[in-house]
Parts: structure tokens; sequence; C-alpha cells
């Protein structure tokens, strides 16, 4: 009877010991399960298999996520090269980087990486003194998320790039040939669309009928301007000369008057003296 309650003991406890290595592994994350870091308390890695620093760290990360439910926290890691949007998504600039997710506010851990650090960050709430990732940057906003598809973008070109030279044996300069004239082909078809959609949003006004609308019509009416004034001017000349003629004359006239008169006064002159 001892015997058997014994063989139950050990049994128990193995198979507890068993459950509870094989039940807190470290959770991999990737850009499509990510956003369940936005809930609950996580803490999350981000490294690279070629990494030395990330090599050595990945013991004591697996140890540490096994006091995760003890500490109520939940342990989590991204591999970036397998998933470069999230990379882009937090601004991840060094190997290994770690965060402190909690309720969908992100902090930067940057204490010492051994376990005993780890579990004094979440027990004693250390994490309060960090301050929080600014809401512009936050993970989970829309310009984050832009910035996140670039770098996916930028992965699916890359792998593009070693498929044509790896697998079909494209030299290197024939493949960035063949993106150059692809880029060129999408930019020149983005900026047709671009011009048809302002087109449609801002029609061009239509001219009214007799209008001068074109640098060829400006020059053709500042012709016709020049020649009116010059017509103006002989006009004016001629009128001018009409009218000092017409002055002449009058003076002629008077002159002529002028004289007359003095004519008949001279000759009452000599009446009188006779």
């Amino acid at each position: 009877m001892a015997l058997k309650l014994v063989v139950c003991i050990t049994f128990f406890l193995v198979f507890n010991q068993f459950l509870g290595i094989n039940g807190q592994k470290v959770i991999e994350l990737n850009e499509d399960n990510w956003s369940q870091i936005l809930k609950g308390e996580w803490m999350v890695e981000f490294y690279a298999p070629w990494c030395p620093a990330c090599k050595a760290l990945e013991p004591r990360w697996k140890e540490f996520s096994r006091s995760g439910p003890a500490l109520g926290v939940k342990i989590g890691s991204v591999d970036v090269q397998t998933s470069p949007g999230l990379s882009g998504r937090f601004m991840v600039t060094a190997l290994p980087t770690i965060f402190h997710v909690l309720n969908g506010q992100f902090r930067q851990y940057k204490g010492a990486r051994d376990i005993e650090s780890f579990s004094l960050f979440i027990e004693e709430r250390k994490w309060e003194q960090v301050e929080p990732i600014s809401r512009w940057k936050s993970p989970d906003s829309l310009q984050m998320s832009v910035i996140a598809s670039f770098f996916q973008l930028s992965q699916t070109l890359r792998n593009i790039h070693n498929k044509f030279t790896n697998e079909y044996g494209i030299p290197t300069i024939a493949s960035y040939l063949i993106f150059a004239i692809a880029t060129i082909i999408l930019g020149a078809c983005l900026g047709l669309i671009l011009v048809c959609a302002i087109d449609l949003i801002f029609p061009q006004k239509p001219t009214r009928p007799g209008s001068t609308g074109g640098s060829g019509d400006k020059k053709y009416s500042d012709n016709e301007l020049n020649d009116e004034d010059i017509k103006d001017d002989l006009i004016d000349q001629e009128v001018d000369s009409e009218g000092d003629r017409a002055y002449t004359e009058s003076e002629g006239s008077e002159k002529d008057d002028d004289s007359q008169d003095n004519k008949k006064i001279r000759k009452r002159k000599t009446k009188r003296s006779n």
C-alpha cells in the first residue's frame, strides 16, 4: 500500500513537472499573431538566428518563460528575419531588443539580461519608471503600420532577387536591371493614374469664344494694340496739322482785315486834310 502511494506521488510530480516545462514555452510571434500582445502583460524579445548576443540570451529567455505564470506575464519572441514587418513596426535598430507591453502600452527594457533582473522588473513594477513609447511611434498606430508594409515590401523584393539569382541563374546585374525597368514602368503608370485623378477632381474650365488664352494670342493682341496706337497717332497728327492750317489761315485773314482797315483810316485822314 505504501509502495503504491509513493509511486502515485512520484508519477504526479513528474507529470506536473512535464506539464510545467512544456506548457511554458516561449510564444513565437509573427506578423499574423503579434496583435495578441495588445492584451495583458508581455515581455517580448526581438532576435535573429545569426546574432551571437541573441544566441547567448536564448537559454536564459527560455528559463525566464517558465516563471511567467507565477509572475502573471507572457513571454514572447520575434524572429526579425522571418518577420521584417515587425522589426519596422517596433523600429528595432539593435539585437536583441526587449519590450515590455501592458494593455497596449510599450516600453523598451534596457536593464541587465539575466533571469533575476527580468523577474524583478515585473515583480517590483520597475517598468513604471520607464517612459512609454509615444502614441506617434506606437507599433499599433497607422503610420507604423505603413512603415511595416514598406519593410515587408523590401523583404519581398529581396526574396524575388534571391530567386532570380539562385534558382533561375540570372546574373545580379541583370536582376537589378529588371527591377529598374519595372520601377520605371510602375512609376509611369502611377503618374498617369495621378494625372487622370487630378483631371477628374479638378477639371479644366472651358474657354470662352473670342477670349485670348495663350501666349500667341497675347502677342497677336499686343500687335493689334500697337497698330491701333500708330493709327491714332497719325490721326492726331493730321488733326493737329489741319488745326495749324486753319489757325494760320485765320491769322492771315485777320491780318488782311487789319491791313484793309488801316488803309480805310488813312484814306479818311487824307480827305480830312484836304
